[in-house]
């Protein structure tokens, strides 16, 4: 059975795919399939509580025994609805045990899981449903259900819908799929080790659809083997244990948790499923975790919040947060060029800590060993303030199409201002137009029925072309200069790198998000989303009655205000790179909104078009 058009099929050829590579075994019984990952997990671990999460406000447990009792039965339920080897289940729910379960059920299967963000227009599942040919829909509850049963008519594949919470009168419970599944295994009791043993390395294990923040989704078609030697390459360096405790935040549907939960998996660590965002305070504080997995605007948000907090007292509190925040970043600066701390700030940092830090370090729990970030760019202001408070982030980068990670800072070896080394087994290059190369055992099979897009994605001798370009220093550490496909040239012929440019004004306390806009223009300016907290208690302070972001948006005190606020943050600059308009909008970007993408990265080309009268006004005054 092959892929349609993919010109990748089962046997692992293609149209001018990557070359093989070769990997050290981290262990002698390393897995070399996701089926094999979870239940040589179970059998070397053993944990009571390797699935922990919340219900009536109680934590409960689900052990590694139970784990794969529950997925063998899934995928045995799923052999009996007629799925065999290589065909296609399609998940969509929010993260929740019952999602690894589904998912660790495929795997054992030899299925094809498709996940699919919640929050994804019904147009675009639907595409997603019929072009990834998906059997079996999972979906998270009733209410969801109902929700995206207006497109099922749409998607003449799908065969069965199974609900994982609840009941449902027109779907199945995934209760009765594994209650049908625990019946076939009490007469075969073998085939769950015939359906593992029948999957290898270079089989795929999942179709995930980027979320194309340049231009259709693709179907990313990742092996067992890609994964599987991602998440064991990526531990090396860290120093993970049992004891540790993660706190799962970001969708399963995106390959960077994804990934990161098979790591824990094979690391034995407890898995805390957060609540939502919402309860993401309560929930560090009940869970104390000490790995957090987060993307650089979680890490953002809480800083803003404290800063927030601390103006708003105003007096001697706030003046003391700055100065604690100033002490913080010389501290980590010191520390991160290899300089001795000087007698006065080493004393000066442990006030600092009693006053501040603590009570930030409290926030997460207290527990914290370190975080992980990636997904965007985090800017060194932010890396500098947490790590100079005792949270220290080792920022990674990666792809859907590399499984995901290609390089990573880590508790060994970090360096301000890059994404880290290359992780075990994988390979970086740079290309002559400064465009990232690389090849590994984490690199995709190809796209899933897009041959073209598949030869374009890999150079003629095999390599990954990522479309990010960046440098590599002398010590082996990669930068990331900015997207290759976001990179836009002024009417007078001058390229610009937006992303730093943007991480810059972001530094700003009064400004939430940005997006730079210029391409084919005389000069770029800048659409800005206002901090609108700051803003309100900056006009408290001022005298000034503005109350709706509109009033704010509108007011031209503000604007003057903004408009200051981002030349001070971008002094530096080339001239042609400097802002010279912006203007404000009233609404946060967000990914309901269709602006961003479920990692919270923007998506250019759609902020193009939805403000596209607005960025005329700009350039017609």
């Amino acid at each position: 059975m092959t892929f349609k058009g993919v010109g990748s099929t089962l046997d692992g050829s293609k149209v001018r795919g990557p070359k093989s590579v070769h990997r050290t075994p981290l262990l002698d019984d390393e897995p070399h399939t996701l089926g094999r990952l979870f239940t040589d997990s179970a059998r070397r671990h053993r944990k009571s509580d390797a699935l922990n999460f919340k219900t009536n406000d109680r934590w409960s447990s689900i052990s590694s025994d139970e784990v794969i009792r529950r997925a063998g039965a899934i995928g045995l339920g799923l052999f009996s609805l007629g799925l065999r080897k290589a065909d296609r289940a399609a998940i969509i729910a929010n993260n929740s045990p019952e999602w690894t379960l589904v998912d660790a059920g495929c795997q054992i299967a030899g299925v094809i899981d498709v996940p699919v963000y919640t929050t994804l227009a019904l147009d675009s599942i639907a595409y997603i449903l019929n072009d990834s040919e998906s059997r079996v829909l999972f979906v998270g509850d009733s209410d969801l259900f109902s929700h995206i049963k207006p497109i099922l008519s749409r998607c003449p594949s799908i065969e069965k819908v199974i609900v994982l919470h609840g009941d449902c009168n027109d779907a199945m419970s995934l209760a009765e799929l594994e209650q049908i599944g625990a019946g076939v295994h009490e007469t075969q009791p073998h085939l769950i080790e015939e359906l593992l043993s029948a999957t290898d390395g270079s089989d795929p294990a999942t179709l995930i659809y980027t979320s194309g923040t340049t231009g259709e989704p693709k179907g990313v078609i990742l092996t067992h083997g890609n994964l599987v030697s991602n998440a064991i390459d990526t531990s090396e360096r860290y120093g993970f244990t049992q004891s540790d405790k993660p706190l799962s935040v970001l969708p399963l549907s995106h390959v960077f948790e994804r990934s990161a939960m098979y790591l824990y998996i094979w690391n034995g660590m407890s898995v805390h499923y957060a609540e939502s965002i919402e309860k993401l305070p309560d929930n560090f504080a009940e869970v104390r975790p000490t790995i957090f997995v987060g993307v650089p605007r979680i890490f953002e948000k809480v800083y803003a919040r404290a800063k927030l907090k601390a103006t708003q007292t105003g007096g001697l509190k706030g003046s003391l947060f700055d100065w604690a925040i100033g002490i913080a970043k010389d501290f980590a600066s010191h520390i991160e060029d290899g300089r001795d701390v000087p007698l006065s700030l080493g004393l000066k940092h442990k006030l600092a800590d009693a006053l501040v830090f603590s009570k930030l370090r409290q926030f997460f729990g207290g527990n914290l060993r370190f975080c992980i970030t990636g997904g965007a760019a985090l800017s060194n202001d932010i890396y500098l303030i947490f790590t100079g408070a005792g949270i220290p982030i080792m920022q990674g980068y990666g792809l859907t199409e590399t499984a995901p990670v290609i390089t990573s800072n880590n508790p060994r070896f970090k360096k301000l201002g890059t994404v880290g080394k290359t992780i075990r087994c994988v390979e970086v290059r740079i290309a002559e137009d400064g465009e990232i190369e690389t090849i590994g055992p984490n690199v995709m099979l190809g796209y899933y029925g897009k041959p073209d897009a598949t030869n374009d994605a890999f150079t003629e001798d095999g390599w990954f072309r990522t479309g990010d370009v960046g440098e590599m220093d002398p010590e082996g550490f990669l930068k990331i200069t900015d997207r290759k496909k976001e990179l836009f040239k002024t009417s007078g012929g001058k390229y610009i790198a937006p992303s730093p440019i943007e991480q810059m004004i972001k530094a700003s306390r009064f400004i939430s998000q940005v997006v730079l806009i210029g391409n084919n223009r005389k000069f770029p300016s800048a659409l800005v989303v206002p901090n609108f907290d700051q803003l309100q208690s900056y006009a408290k302070h001022k005298g000034m009655n503005l109350t709706t972001p509109a009033e704010f948006c509108n007011n031209d005190t503000i604007i003057d205000l903004m408009e200051r606020q981002v030349q001070k943050y971008t002094t530096g600059l080339a001239q042609f790179e400097k802002v010279k308009k912006i203007r404000l909008l009233p609404n946060e970007l967000t990914v309901d909104g269709g602006e961003l993408t479920p990692t919270l990265k923007v998506k250019r080309r759609v902020v193009d078009e939805k403000y596209a009268t607005l960025i005329e006004e700009i350039y017609g005054e």
